[in-house]
């Protein structure tokens, strides 16, 4: 199965995102989840991006909090809304938001 996982907060759990299997999970930061893919704490990018899995961040959330694509991980795609629909339409086939 191919999950797509919505994560809309910053420090929340994982120990929802350690319960989910897929075959292919995708992780897509939205709202106040992009933090996950711009802030920096120790020097070290977040936790979160070390799971095994594509990550995706929202361009518009990104930039209504006062980032720049320069700021997010290497690790993380950003998309917009057309990208985020792509997502929805050919690429998982269930989501989950957490």
């Amino acid at each position: 199965m191919k999950l797509g996982i919505f994560v809309n907060q910053y420090k929340c759990t994982s120990e929802a995102l350690d319960r989910m299997k897929a075959d292919r999970l995708g992780i897509i930061l939205v709202q106040n989840g992009i933090y996950y893919a711009t802030v920096k704490e120790n020097g070290k990018a977040a936790a979160l991006l070390d799971k095994d899995a594509e990550f995706y961040a929202l361009s518009e959330d990104i930039q209504s909090r006062g980032f720049t694509e320069s700021d997010v991980d290497g690790k993380v795609k950003v998309i917009d809304y057309n990208g985020l629909v792509d997502l929805i339409f050919n690429d998982y086939e269930k989501f989950a938001w957490i």
